[in-house]
């Protein structure tokens, strides 16, 4: 009976460790692709290609297995949230497809060049702002199934802001990994758009939690509702601290002496982490805003849980999948620990 009872919230931690695992990696990879614009020169361009070359692909497995989580160990739920996200989930895949079309012809290409740039662009930011709509309209919530609304239910206020807050959010971790990865003017330019984008996201992280604090009763009452609201008190002042502390760092990094040999400090690492951390403590808050519900206000994890002999059928393959999908991500990152100019020989 326990184990009956600990494999559907087994199931479910897995599902928000793959979804947070796929925000930061591939979170920053979107990102790339969102400032490409702000960019300007093919040097430029090179340049942020290169920086997530060797992991853009794989970031991009975390995506697939949540899909497959979801899918295998929570039936109802996938049913529900890819009948009423038809629309935006087949506009987020075609971007992906573009982008990844984009990373393959771009550095083969000379005189469609600037329309290969388009495709990675463009790819990028609608598949950031489609995750934006689908993570607002289930935030937001509905008394009715989601198989009995309307199929543009996510054409809300909310949902289309938090659209544009996600794009956001994914500029600011892309900037913070340039800054990683970078040296002289780049970095620089980098940490610049960081600090502009900090603000914009801590604004959108204010507003977006008021909104749902002031719409939502019963996030209202999670939060506020009694002194077990104090366990969550730390979430949001560690959000602070972490973005003050960000801001200081793409500061200091700003005004770092541009020489020919730039010797590297770890205000050029400290700032991705603490993006990245931005990100965990905002996760954080959703979950506790919305646990135990898949679907906010119509579905828990209990009850959109499949049998219990799938979900036991499913562990060897978690078991065996998981320490390696870990493995080489963590590979990845460290084969190519060091500045995009250290490597990008081999490409």
């Amino acid at each position: 009976m326990e184990l009956s009872l600990s494999l559907p919230l087994f199931y479910f931690l897995l599902l928000g460790f793959a979804v947070l695992m796929y925000v930061l990696l591939d979170g920053f990879d979107l990102g790339i692709g969102i400032l490409y614009p702000w960019f300007n020169s093919d040097a430029e361009h090179d340049h942020l290609m290169r920086s997530v070359s060797h992991v853009w692909d794989g970031n991009e497995t975390w995506l697939v297995f949540g899909g497959v989580i979801l899918f295998g160990a929570f039936p109802a739920a996938y049913a529900a949230i890819a009948s009423q996200f038809y629309l935006p989930i087949v506009l987020m895949l075609l971007g992906l497809i573009f982008r990844g079309v984009a990373f393959e012809y771009r550095f083969k290409s000379d005189s469609s060049r600037r329309w290969w740039n388009t495709a990675f662009a463009a790819g990028s930011s609608l598949a950031a702002f489609c995750q934006g709509l689908m993570l607002g309209t289930l935030v937001q919530g509905s008394a009715d199934s989601l198989l009995n609304q309307s199929s543009l239910n996510w054409l809300s206020p909310f949902s289309l802001f938090c659209g544009f807050a996600v794009m956001a959010g994914y500029a600011l971790l892309a900037c913070c990994y340039l800054v990683m990865k970078s040296r002289g003017e780049l970095q620089q330019k980098a940490a610049r758009y960081g600090q502009r984008l900090l603000l914009a996201v801590m604004l959108s992280m204010l507003l977006v939690s008021l909104w749902t604090v002031l719409i939502e009763a019963d996030i209202r009452q999670r939060w506020f509702g009694g002194w077990h609201g104090l366990w969550f008190v730390p979430l949001p002042l560690l959000s602070v601290l972490a973005a003050r502390l960000l801001f200081r760092d793409l500061g200091r990094v700003q005004r770092q002496l541009v020489a020919a040999q730039v010797v590297h400090s770890r205000h050029e690492d400290r700032p991705f982490w603490l993006a990245a951390s931005l990100f965990l403590f905002a996760f954080a808050g959703l979950v506790v805003s919305i646990f135990p519900y898949l679907l906010p206000r119509q579905l828990d994890y209990l009850q959109a849980a499949a049998p219990d002999s799938s979900l036991q059928f499913m562990l060897p393959g978690i078991f065996i999948f998981v320490p390696l999908i870990c493995a080489y991500t963590f590979w990845g990152y460290r084969i190519f620990a060091g500045k995009v100019e250290d490597f990008q020989e081999g490409y």
